[in-house]
């Protein structure tokens, strides 16, 4: 059975965005590049030729990737629920530190933990799934620590 793959409007937008780049614009650039790697003749020892080989080879790769990510998504609606979900954004306590966060959760293929963004596959993102303000959550670090985060407030993503 094949996995959905889910996206908020916002992350399915960037996907298209980049799908549309890789198969015009990228393909161009590297299509010239092979182009030219060619004209340095004996193809066997030629560096040039097998990077732009290499880089056309990735970005196949990835468009392969986000053709099936967005054959398979499953758009998740930006709505104000008042509890954490896939879309929301959430400020939490951890209570160990006392130190504020403030997270967006989204689906596996959005996350990005060093910009706020945490899937709702990982460790805290799912501990947060369905919580209110003032719920406290226990989530376990993969060191085998736990941490306990306060949920402080949850409000519906702003669009960028």
């Amino acid at each position: 059975m094949i996995k959905e793959q889910k996206l908020t409007l916002k992350g399915k937008e960037t996907l298209e965005k980049e799908l549309d780049f890789l198969k015009t614009t990228k393909r161009d650039e590297i299509a010239e590049k092979i182009e030219i790697a060619r004209s340095y003749g004996d193809l066997s020892e030629n560096a040039e030729y097998d990077e732009a080989k290499n880089d056309q080879a990735r970005v196949e790769n990835r468009i392969i990737e986000i053709e099936h990510i967005l054959k398979h998504a499953v758009i998740i609606e930006d709505i104000d629920t008042g509890k954490v979900r896939i879309g929301a954004k959430v400020k939490v306590i951890n209570l160990n530190t006392n130190k504020d966060y403030e997270y967006e959760i989204v689906g596996s293929n959005e996350a990005d933990p060093l910009h706020g963004k945490l899937s709702d596959e990982s460790p805290v993102g799912m501990a947060l799934l369905d919580k209110e303000p003032d719920d406290i959550v226990h989530v376990e670090t993969p060191s085998g620590k736990t941490v306990k985060y306060k949920v402080v407030d949850v409000y519906k993503a702003e669009e960028e």
